[in-house]
C-alpha cells in the first residue's frame, strides 16, 4: 500500500516477474475481517464471525447486555468445576481473535484467559455475559480515518491489587497515530507492586517500549513524527518522578524502570502529561466499568458502527 498509486503499480508488476501472483483489488474480506469503505477511511469488521461465535456457543437468540463485565463482586461460594472445559477453552480463544479489532473487549478476555486451566462455573457466567454483550454490537468494528496530524498519544491506566488471588496489579494503555487507535494491551504485572505510584510507573515503562518502537517503525517507514509523542497518566506520583532527577528512597525497588521513562523524557524522545481520571481513555483496558461510561470510552477509541467518519 501507499499514497502513490503508479509506484505502489510499479512494485506490483515488478513482484510480477519474481513470484507468481495476482491483484485481487480493494481489500474486502480477509482472515474473517470484512473491510468496510466509508468517509475518509474504513471500518473494520467482523460481524461474520462474531455470529459463527454465537451459532457455536447456542447464544444466536440470547438477549444483549450494555457491557462485557459485571460490576457485581465475585461471591465467597466455593467454585464448581464448569463440566465441559473444553468448550470454554475453545470459545475464549475464539474470543480473544476477536480483539483484534475491538479493543472494548480486551479487558474482559483477558480475564476469561486467565482461567483456561480449569474454569469455573462462574467464568462460564462470565463467558456467556461477554457473549451477551457481542451479541448486542453486532454492528460495531474498529474506524481508521484520514487525517493530516502525525501526532501520536498516549494513554496509560492501571488497576492496583485488582486481583485478589495475588493482589498483582493490571496495567492497560491505548496508543493513537494520526487520531487513529493503532495500539492496545490489557495485562497483569508480573510482579506485585506495593504502592500504586509503582503500579503506574510499571505501566508506563510498557507504554514507553511500545512507543520506542513504534517511532522507530514509522521512522524506517518514512513517517517520521513531527513531535516527541505524549504520553498522558491520571497519578500525579508517577508524573512527577518522570520529571523529577532526584531518586526517591521509595522507588529504589523500580530503579529500572524508574530510569527507562526517565531517560526517555530526558532526551525529549518522550512527553509526560497529567491526565483527569475522568479524561483517561485507557481505562476501559484495565477495569469493569457502568454502562454509559463503557459506551462514552468505547466511541472515544474508535469502535463504532459502519457510519460515515466525521
Amino acid at each position: 500500500m501507499g499514497s502513490d498509486l503508479a509506484s505502489v503499480d510499479g512494485l506490483v508488476a515488478k513482484m510480477g516477474y519474481e513470484f507468481k501472483i495476482r491483484d485481487m483489488g480493494a481489500p474486502s474480506f480477509f482472515l474473517g475481517i470484512e473491510t468496510i469503505p466509508v468517509k475518509d477511511g474504513l471500518l473494520l469488521s467482523q460481524q461474520r464471525y462474531m455470529t459463527d461465535i454465537l451459532k457455536r456457543a447456542g447464544m444466536v437468540e440470547c438477549k444483549p447486555l450494555v457491557t462485557p463485565v459485571s460490576l457485581t463482586r465475585v461471591g465467597t461460594d466455593p467454585p464448581v468445576p464448569y463440566a465441559d472445559p473444553t468448550q470454554y477453552r475453545s470459545l475464549a480463544g475464539a474470543l480473544q481473535y476477536l480483539t483484534v479489532i475491538r479493543p472494548d473487549l480486551s479487558y474482559a478476555v483477558n480475564r476469561l484467559c486467565q482461567h483456561m486451566h480449569a474454569p469455573t462455573t462462574e467464568h462460564w457466567g462470565m463467558l456467556k455475559r461477554v457473549l451477551r454483550y457481542v451479541k448486542g454490537t453486532l454492528n460495531l468494528g474498529l474506524r481508521l480515518c484520514r487525517s493530516s496530524s502525525t501526532d501520536i498519544l498516549a494513554f496509560s491506566d492501571f488497576g492496583w491489587a485488582g486481583y485478589p488471588d495475588d493482589r498483582k496489579s493490571t496495567g492497560g494503555f491505548a496508543i493513537f497515530y494520526c487520531q487513529n487507535l493503532v495500539s492496545w494491551v490489557f495485562r497483569k504485572q508480573r510482579t506485585t507492586a506495593r504502592s500504586s505510584t509503582e503500579a503506574k510507573y510499571k505501566a508506563l515503562a510498557d507504554v514507553s517500549a511500545e512507543l520506542t518502537w513504534l517511532v522507530s517503525l514509522l521512522t524506517e517507514l518514512g513517517f517520521s513524527p513531527a513531535s516527541p509523542p505524549k504520553l498522558w497518566c491520571d497519578n500525579l506520583g508517577a508524573t512527577y518522578l518522570c520529571a523529577n532527577p532526584v531518586f526517591h528512597a521509595r522507588t529504589k525497588h523500580v530503579e529500572i524502570d524508574y530510569h527507562f521513562v526517565r531517560n526517555k523524557v530526558a532526551k525529549k524522545e518522550l512527553q509526560v502529561h497529567f491526565i483527569s481520571t475522568k479524561d483517561q481513555l485507557a481505562d476501559i483496558f484495565s477495569k469493569g466499568l457502568s454502562g454509559p461510561r463503557f459506551t462514552f470510552l468505547r466511541g472515544k477509541i474508535n469502535v463504532a458502527a459502519p457510519q460515515p467518519c466525521a
